[in-house]
């Protein structure tokens, strides 16, 4: 290895570079480096952004959903479908409400509150899940200063507008997410008089091109040997119809579904129906897989066909 003289500043810097190094592999190593929370990641996503908009300024075509996938936060791609859903209809007021948002760092709203200086409330039924993400905020960049509402509570359709409202969030509203494992579909139909500019629910591919979701109960909880319940993704889309948006796709799993509000959703955002997007090869994998799983279970839960959405 060549000597590097001890008089021209390199080794200073190399001194400080491994310092840094040993200093971040012990945050790793203790579990409390928030690694996800990275410059370069906000740098990456501007450009993804100013790409995806002077593609479509140009007339190019426009990708399909999953083309535009990226993983930050989230679990399944959906950072990159907000980003360009977003890059299409403008960061607006930059609020959200995330329901069922887990500790609050691997969820849908947190890439934007970290890379994007948006507010949120997040709201999860463990308190653990929180305090985890209590933490991860209070050590974070920016949002120690300004960090989303992360609140305790058990979400039910007769209390979750209350609950939206008390917490200071409501119309405008940028983004809702519901991903309860369950009563997603009695939830967002409980908050009809919101009018977020983007909707993501939790749906189930595994039910098929069936109109059916869990019946409602407020204190319903997804057996652990169930591994999905909730809603078929058609039932989902004529409740999005009937509120006025419009179902734009899923990600690669099927497992999310994202909808525009209609009179927002420019050309550039086709119509999706619920058959092709189930028929995507990666969706009709995953709706096997979890249709395997639900199978011995279905008979023993209470499910809704054709659930009123009026």
């Amino acid at each position: 290895m060549a000597r590097v003289p001890e008089d021209s500043g390199t080794v200073d810097e190399t001194l400080r570079t491994a310092q840094r190094v040993e200093y971040l592999l012990t945050q790793v190593a203790r579990g409390d480096h928030p690694q996800r929370d990275r410059g370069l990641d906000q740098g990456v996503q501007h450009l993804l952004t100013a790409q995806h908009r002077l593609r479509l300024a140009s007339g190019g075509r426009a990708p399909e959903l999953r083309d535009t996938e990226a993983t930050f936060f989230s679990q399944n791609g959906e950072d990159g479908v907000l980003l360009y859903l977003f890059a299409l209809l403008g960061h607006g007021d930059r609020l959200a409400v995330e329901l069922c948002a887990g500790d609050g760092i691997e969820c849908c709203s947190a890439n934007l509150v970290v890379n994007h200086g948006w507010h949120a409330l997040m709201v999860d039924g463990d308190s653990a899940n929180l305090d985890r993400g209590r933490a991860f905020y209070a050590g974070s960049r920016h949002q120690w200063y300004d960090p989303p509402v992360l609140q305790q509570a058990w979400v039910t359709a007769e209390t979750v507008a209350q609950l939206v409202a008390d917490a200071g969030f409501g119309d405008p509203l940028d983004l809702l997410v519901i991903d309860l494992d369950g009563m997603d579909f009695w939830v967002w139909k409980a908050l009809r008089h919101l009018r977020p500019r983007v909707v993501v629910t939790e749906v189930n591919p595994g039910l098929g091109e069936e109109r059916v979701t869990l019946t409602y109960d407020p204190e319903f909880v997804r057996p652990a040997d169930v591994p999905f319940a909730s809603t078929s993704l058609p039932a989902m889309v004529s409740l999005a119809t009937e509120l006025g948006y419009r179902f734009v796709g899923t990600e690669r799993f099927g497992i999310n579904a994202f909808f525009v509000r209609e009179d927002l959703a420019p050309d550039e955002l086709p119509v999706v129906s619920p058959a092709d997007a189930l028929h995507v090869p990666s969706v009709r994998r995953s709706a096997d897989r979890i249709a395997a799983g639900l199978a011995p279970h279905r008979g023993s839960l209470s499910w809704t066909v054709d659930p009123p959405v009026g």
